[in-house]
């Protein structure tokens, strides 16, 4: 595949400079014990950029020509891709312009600026990312500069496959050295997002051991791959759930879908809700700071237990910049999967001594966290918007007995996202 080879992708680990470092590989006790596995987490979360993106930037600006080095590289990024890109440039002393969406969070702009330092100018411009795009490819054909692409790149996607050739390095992989033992994993899982990422861990686990299996990972809301295999063309999505940052994509780039179609997966949709337990379990357990995107990897394991038990898998974590402003809408999308918690609109009577049945209505382990309710003096009843919050959900089917036995009539607006996204 456009001479990716064993030596190529040992060739580009070479070349790592000082800031991009072999992430460590560390035996995960608690997944191990909840799954009956051993299980070991490959940390490209502490890289210093706090990300695996950093290696395919470098990998595609390192390779370019001394006359091409000259000259100017522009890209378009409304994640993680335009912060490596900067990097680069200031380390390589190149000159560089990055296109982004006028949308993009105030702090990765920032730091795209500051890891960029001299080198590289930032453009907000226009609200997403096809539009950024398309203005850094007006910019590439005015200026003869080179275009450096977070995905469509066998560049970009050969560093990547570096991640899984550590993977095995660290297992000590017979595949690798002829001299010891080792091991090799029974299963790679991650998260898809745009491809390119996945395309590398493929190219890799080929080269070294095709008997590994790597497991994809995706939100069910934004399953993009499994609809593209299942017909069998890149197929663009018409709604998805943007919550699970860069996986929740709506077309894959032609290159990876490529390489994926030649591997034979097993794709776990993971609903977003349940995701974000998994991030809550991160931060309470491990004290791990982990991005949506890469709780998907985690996530699937809960529906994968029988498959893994007795194996040896690895869990790729990338992406701890969250942005902990989201951390409310974590906790709550956590407590809706759990069912510990739900939404409703109560048409509550006007007359004293309605709030007192209604608190009948409720258990010891219930509690009311919101509770909005405005009187009207010329009707009977009035709408009453209620949070409630408990420790056992079997206590659910009881409380919405007890007031439609009171005469409260309600209506459960838990899943309803348009109440969802105006009030969290």
């Amino acid at each position: 595949m456009k001479n990716i080879t064993l030596d190529s992708i040992k060739k580009a680990k070479q070349d790592f400079w000082d800031f991009i470092k072999t992430s460590p590989l560390e035996y995960s006790k608690r997944l191990s014990k909840k799954y009956w596995a051993e299980i070991f987490l490959k940390r490209e979360d502490l890289q210093s950029v706090r990300s695996y993106k950093i290696r395919g930037a470098f990998n595609k600006i390192n390779s370019l020509s001394q006359e091409e080095k000259k000259s100017w590289v522009v890209c378009a990024s409304a994640w993680n891709h335009a912060q490596w890109v900067a990097i680069t440039c200031h380390k390589l002393e190149i000159k560089g312009t990055i296109y982004m969406p006028i949308t993009t969070p105030e702090q990765k702009v920032y730091k795209t600026r500051q890891f960029g330092w001299d080198y590289v100018d930032v453009v907000l411009i226009w609200d997403t990312f096809d539009q950024a795009l398309k203005e850094a490819f007006n910019f590439q054909e005015k200026n003869w500069a080179t275009f450096v692409h977070p995905f469509d790149d066998y560049k970009t996607i050969e560093w990547q496959s570096t991640v899984s050739l550590e993977i095995f390095e660290q297992l000590k992989s017979p595949h690798l050295d002829k001299e010891g033992l080792g091991v090799v994993p029974d299963y790679i899982i991650c998260p898809i997002g745009w491809g390119w990422f996945i395309s590398g861990q493929i190219l890799a686990k080929n080269l070294i051991n095709p008997e590994t299996k790597i497991i994809w990972a995706e939100p069910v809301w934004a399953s993009w791959m499994k609809t593209s295999l299942e017909l069998w063309k890149n197929t663009t999505l018409e709604n998805i759930d943007i919550f699970v940052d860069w996986a929740a994509v709506w077309k894959v780039w032609d290159i990876p879908l490529q390489i994926c179609k030649q591997e034979k997966i097993e794709i776990i949709e993971c609903p977003e809700n349940r995701v974000c337990t998994t991030i809550l379990d991160y931060l309470k357990e491990d004290w791990i700071v982990i991005e949506p995107a890469w709780a998907l990897a985690t996530d699937a394991l809960k529906d994968l237990w029988e498959k893994i038990k007795w194996k040896k898998v690895v869990i790729i974590i990338s992406g701890s910049n969250f942005d902990f402003e989201r951390l409310p809408e974590v906790k709550e999308r956590s407590l809706k999967y759990e069912w510990l918690k739900k939404y409703y609109l109560i048409n509550f009577p006007q007359r004293p001594g309605a709030l007192k049945d209604f608190l009948n209505c409720l258990w010891e382990e219930d509690d009311i966290e919101r509770f909005e309710y405005l009187k009207k003096s010329a009707k009977n009843t009035a709408p009453v918007f209620i949070w409630l919050k408990t420790l056992n959900p079997k206590n659910w089917e009881n409380i919405e007995k007890n007031m439609t036995k009171l005469w409260f009539k309600y209506n459960d607006v838990t899943n309803d996202e348009i109440y969802f996204n105006l009030l969290v």
